[in-house]
């Protein structure tokens, strides 16, 4: 039976490639080596290591938020999209203390994220005004780091005393 399948694999291999199976099997060892080798010169196998995300749930938060921004070495760094806190340390390079996007670190950034914004005024949790295509934006934004970052904190609005 095997060399009735092996026979009429080869006839096939023959047939449709003009080729000799082993040739065939020659030539696709090699591109497999060749893809290895290629591969190889530009990615390692650390790059594909999963991120280890650390375990940060530290319960609702108020206006603390704004110590987080990276001043402080010893707190992590944290910042909020519609009121979520995310835990955005592993991403330093962009959120850390004089970095492209420091400013976000430590605020809702809501607003400004919605309006592609760096202006101060922008960066609070607000939503109001914000039309259709902005609130899109943000919604955007907000899979990015649902996808990206851990969810470690729910910002709660501050007590007023009455």
């Amino acid at each position: 039976m095997t060399t009735t399948v092996w026979t009429t694999m080869t006839e096939i291999i023959l047939q449709y490639l003009g080729l000799w199976p082993t040739t065939f099997f020659t030539i696709v060892a090699l591109m497999v080596v060749a893809y290895n080798v290629v591969c190889g010169m530009f990615f390692s196998a650390d790059d594909f290591v999963p991120i280890k995300r650390q375990p940060l749930h530290l319960g609702n938060m108020t206006e603390e938020l704004r110590a987080y921004n990276g001043s402080d070495s010893e707190k992590p760094l944290l910042m909020a999209i519609k009121g979520k806190i995310y835990y955005v340390s592993t991403s330093k390079m962009f959120y850390g203390p004089g970095d492209s996007y420091a400013m976000f670190a430590g605020r809702d950034a809501s607003r400004a994220l919605a309006q592609l914004s760096f202006k101060p005024e922008d960066f609070n949790g607000s939503l109001e005004g914000l039309n259709d295509a902005q609130l899109e934006i943000l919604q955007d934004w907000e899979y990015k780091f649902i996808d990206k970052y851990a969810q470690v904190r729910q910002l709660v609005p501050k007590k007023t005393s009455t």
